[in-house]
């Protein structure tokens, strides 16, 4: 992709300052939750509307209360959806929560069309279906899907803003398992490849950047970490350090040693 002079990360019509999103499934606690976010640094949060009230107004529990939101953008995600149908409800729904947030033109989604209850691996099928109906009704739609380069192809003619592929399952920890594949999406992609699910460390988020990934979403790896605070702003350095690498652009490799300071140089 072109690089914006600013190296901000253009997604629909908004841009962010942050490369890194962060989910908001499986922390201890409300504190810990909120606290990441801000170690993170991040600017946008993805939300699963299925655990959320219907009325946030109505509801002192949720953590949500709890952030800034006119510093930060929700993401609200279809996650549970088993088909296309569930999921562009889910979709209006967002819509609907973010509004009660103060974000009434925020019209993001996540798509997530997860029919497979063991591997938690997207469907692509359903996935295309609901994208193409939601772009059509003006959502700006975040695909998550396998490392399927052809998908990623007919989901950015579809109009998606960006297409995110995993890395490895959901909440595996594995890493970049699709590497090769990831980088062929981000040779021919002409919206930000997002890499969504599997990372577990910041050197994995550092990798997905290095290779020319536009950002990195992620949750368990530091909700489930023994101090997610700490592993949120790691994180943060890790995408950092990854996009500067990428900009920069890494040294050819050689077959043999190449001495850093040669002797003829040091003879002079």
């Amino acid at each position: 992709m072109k690089e914006n002079s600013s190296d901000k990360i253009q997604i629909g019509n908004k841009s962010f300052n942050s490369r890194l999103m962060l989910g908001t499934g499986k922390y201890r606690t409300i504190e810990h939750a909120v606290n990441s976010i801000s170690s993170s640094e991040c600017d946008i949060v993805t939300v699963a509307i299925r655990r959320l009230p219907t009325n946030l107004k109505n509801d002192n529990t949720t953590f949500l209360k709890f952030l800034d939101w006119e510093k930060l953008w929700l993401l609200p995600n279809t996650a549970g959806s088993q088909t296309a149908e569930e999921a562009i409800r889910m979709a209006f729904l967002g819509h609907e929560l973010a509004c009660q947030l103060g974000q009434e033109d925020n019209f993001f989604v996540k798509l997530e069309v997860i029919s497979d209850p063991k591997y938690l691996l997207p469907d692509p099928i359903g996935t295309l279906k609901a994208a193409e109906f939601l772009v059509k009704k003006g959502f700006t739609v975040l695909p998550y899907i396998n490392a399927d380069p052809m998908l990623a192809l007919h989901l950015e003619d579809l109009g998606c803003a960006t297409v995110m592929p995993l890395g490895s399952p959901i909440g595996s920890g594995q890493g970049l398992n699709n590497l090769a594949n990831i980088q062929i999406i981000i040779e021919n992609a002409n919206v930000p490849v997002i890499v969504d699910a599997g990372i577990g460390t910041p050197s994995e988020a550092t990798m997905a950047m290095e290779i020319g990934a536009d950002g990195v979403l992620l949750n368990t790896a530091v909700a489930q970490s023994k101090n997610p605070e700490k592993m949120a702003s790691a994180m943060n350095l890790g995408v950092k350090a990854g996009r500067l690498a990428y900009l920069a652009g890494r040294m050819e490799k050689k077959f043999y040693a190449n001495a850093s300071s040669p002797q003829n140089q040091i003879s002079k």
